[in-house]
């Protein structure tokens, strides 16, 4: 069974990237691996021989480059783990010349370093607390009960942080939603 899935998967892996440039068409597209970090590029060129692939950030400075010999086409994944978010530019060099395209970078974050509690102490107050936050702009929205906001911020965090929130109805039953820019979203209910 396994055999059959892995089969599949590169049938449509090689069907995709046929599809992608064309049947016989030589160029490059890159495609952005949902959820990961990965860019794949996908390379047909004409004829077998040396191609150089750069990678280019937001100021134009090449940050790695390497040579692919003795093919004239393959499937490269790129990892931008470790990367700072922007803009880049990916260019594959060959003996036809030129083939360039831009990919917007956005570093894949699991959120998991967020929490948000009620506290025993006193009525109505929420601890909310980050850590090891990296310059990361988070929106934070309070609900209550009837599902209407209450309160809404966003922030940049550096570091780690907590507040104490004060609700106005000290027995209500509240809602938090802290999201990050990737689109990770947590929610706590009390």
């Amino acid at each position: 069974m396994k055999t059959k899935t892995l089969f599949f998967a590169m049938l449509l892996t090689v069907s995709t990237a046929a599809f992608a440039l064309g049947k016989d068409k030589p160029g490059m597209t890159v495609v952005a691996v949902k959820g990961s970090e990965v860019f794949k590029v996908i390379y047909q060129g004409e004829t077998t021989g040396k191609i150089r692939l750069n990678i280019f950030d937001e100021q134009g400075r090449m940050i790695h480059s390497e040579t692919i010999v003795g093919l004239s086409g393959f499937i490269c994944p790129l990892n931008f783990k470790g990367l700072q978010s922007g803009n880049y530019t990916i260019e594959l060099v060959d003996g036809t010349g030129k083939h360039r395209e831009k990919v917007v970078y956005l570093p894949v974050s699991e959120m998991k370093s967020i929490h948000v509690s009620k506290l025993r102490s006193e009525e109505g107050k929420f601890l909310f607390v980050i850590a090891n936050a990296q310059d990361e702009p988070i929106r934070l929205k309070i609900y209550d009960e009837r599902k209407s906001l209450v309160y809404e911020e966003t922030r940049t965090i550096s570091g780690d942080f907590a507040q104490v929130y004060k609700m106005a109805n000290k027995h209500g039953r509240y809602t938090f939603e802290v999201a990050d820019v990737a689109g990770n979203q947590k929610y706590f209910t009390f």
